[in-house]
Protein backbone atom coordinates (compact mmCIF):
# COMPACT_ATOMS: atom_id res chain seq x y z
CA UNK A 1 0.00 0.00 0.00
CA UNK A 2 1.20 3.63 -0.86
CA UNK A 3 1.59 5.95 2.51
CA UNK A 4 -1.29 8.19 2.75
CA UNK A 5 -0.03 12.04 3.07
CA UNK A 6 -1.74 14.25 5.83
CA UNK A 7 -1.15 17.36 7.28
CA UNK A 8 1.17 15.54 10.16
CA UNK A 9 4.64 15.15 9.99
CA UNK A 10 4.70 11.52 9.14
CA UNK A 11 2.45 9.51 6.39
CA UNK A 12 0.94 6.65 7.93
CA UNK A 13 0.18 3.67 6.34
CA UNK A 14 -2.18 0.39 6.99
CA UNK A 15 -0.76 -2.26 9.58
CA UNK A 16 2.10 0.30 10.58
CA UNK A 17 3.01 0.66 14.18
CA UNK A 18 2.61 4.07 15.54
CA UNK A 19 3.43 5.65 18.84
CA UNK A 20 0.94 7.98 21.52
CA UNK A 21 3.17 9.61 24.14
CA UNK A 22 2.41 11.22 27.21
CA UNK A 23 4.43 11.63 30.07
CA UNK A 24 5.75 8.57 31.14
CA UNK A 25 3.15 6.50 29.07
CA UNK A 26 3.51 5.34 25.64
CA UNK A 27 0.49 3.52 23.74
CA UNK A 28 1.72 1.60 21.00
CA UNK A 29 -0.81 0.50 18.21
CA UNK A 30 -1.41 -0.23 15.06
CA UNK A 31 -2.65 1.15 11.95
CA UNK A 32 -5.69 0.18 10.44
CA UNK A 33 -6.71 3.10 8.51
CA UNK A 34 -6.09 6.72 7.53
CA UNK A 35 -8.79 9.05 6.84
CA UNK A 36 -7.17 11.66 5.55
CA UNK A 37 -10.16 13.88 4.67
CA UNK A 38 -10.32 13.95 8.97
CA UNK A 39 -6.53 13.47 9.91
CA UNK A 40 -7.26 11.01 11.89
CA UNK A 41 -6.19 6.97 11.80
CA UNK A 42 -8.08 4.23 13.09
CA UNK A 43 -5.87 2.13 15.35
CA UNK A 44 -5.80 -0.83 17.13
CA UNK A 45 -3.75 -0.95 20.28
CA UNK A 46 -1.39 -3.04 21.12
CA UNK A 47 0.02 -2.26 24.57
CA UNK A 48 0.73 0.30 26.90
CA UNK A 49 3.77 0.87 28.18
CA UNK A 50 4.30 3.28 31.82
CA UNK A 51 7.61 4.02 33.03
CA UNK A 52 7.89 3.75 36.42
CA UNK A 53 11.59 5.03 37.81
CA UNK A 54 13.24 4.07 35.03
CA UNK A 55 13.11 3.63 31.03
CA UNK A 56 14.04 -0.12 32.52
CA UNK A 57 11.85 -1.17 34.76
CA UNK A 58 8.16 -0.31 33.37
CA UNK A 59 4.73 -1.89 33.84
CA UNK A 60 3.31 -2.94 30.28
CA UNK A 61 -0.59 -3.60 29.29
CA UNK A 62 -1.75 -6.15 26.66
CA UNK A 63 -4.63 -4.44 24.79
CA UNK A 64 -4.67 -6.59 22.60
CA UNK A 65 -8.64 -7.48 23.63
CA UNK A 66 -9.61 -3.75 23.98
CA UNK A 67 -11.34 -1.28 21.51
CA UNK A 68 -10.41 0.38 18.20
CA UNK A 69 -9.96 4.16 18.29
CA UNK A 70 -9.93 6.89 16.33
CA UNK A 71 -6.49 9.19 16.86
CA UNK A 72 -5.54 12.68 15.30
CA UNK A 73 -2.47 12.22 13.11
CA UNK A 74 -0.97 14.93 14.66
CA UNK A 75 -0.48 13.05 17.96
CA UNK A 76 1.15 10.08 16.42
CA UNK A 77 4.66 8.83 15.22
CA UNK A 78 5.99 5.66 13.99
CA UNK A 79 7.32 3.33 16.66
CA UNK A 80 11.03 1.98 16.15
CA UNK A 81 11.35 -1.77 15.42
CA UNK A 82 14.20 -1.42 18.19
CA UNK A 83 11.87 0.28 20.74
CA UNK A 84 8.46 -1.94 19.67
CA UNK A 85 9.51 -5.79 19.45
CA UNK A 86 11.33 -6.36 22.94
CA UNK A 87 8.15 -5.01 24.21
CA UNK A 88 5.77 -7.49 22.17
CA UNK A 89 7.85 -10.41 23.03
CA UNK A 90 7.08 -9.64 26.80
CA UNK A 91 3.52 -9.03 26.72
CA UNK A 92 3.02 -12.41 24.41
CA UNK A 93 5.37 -13.97 27.63
CA UNK A 94 3.31 -12.06 30.38
CA UNK A 95 0.20 -13.42 28.29
CA UNK A 96 1.10 -17.08 28.85
CA UNK A 97 1.24 -16.35 32.97
CA UNK A 98 -1.37 -13.64 33.43
CA UNK A 99 -5.30 -13.88 33.61
CA UNK A 100 -7.32 -11.22 31.66
CA UNK A 101 -7.43 -8.09 34.06
CA UNK A 102 -9.84 -5.49 33.87
CA UNK A 103 -7.50 -3.11 35.51
CA UNK A 104 -6.05 -2.61 32.26
CA UNK A 105 -9.28 -1.15 30.06
CA UNK A 106 -9.39 1.27 32.90
CA UNK A 107 -5.75 2.09 32.67
CA UNK A 108 -6.32 2.44 29.05
CA UNK A 109 -9.02 4.96 29.34
CA UNK A 110 -7.10 6.81 32.21
CA UNK A 111 -4.20 7.20 29.60
CA UNK A 112 -7.11 8.40 26.77
CA UNK A 113 -7.90 11.54 29.36
CA UNK A 114 -5.38 12.66 29.99
CA UNK A 115 -4.02 13.17 26.44
CA UNK A 116 -7.87 15.08 25.46
CA UNK A 117 -6.71 16.96 28.81
CA UNK A 118 -3.74 18.00 27.39
CA UNK A 119 -4.55 18.30 23.82
CA UNK A 120 -8.26 19.70 23.85
CA UNK A 121 -7.89 21.61 20.49
CA UNK A 122 -6.96 17.95 18.90
CA UNK A 123 -10.42 16.82 20.21
CA UNK A 124 -12.32 20.17 19.03
CA UNK A 125 -12.78 21.66 22.69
Amino acid sequence: MKPVSTLSAYSFQSHQIVCLEHETTRLYAEVIEVVELRQVCWIRPLLLAVSVASPESQELYDLHQGPDLLWPTRLLRPALDTEVIPLLLKIDYLDSKLPDNPTIHERLSYFITEIWQAHPEEFGA
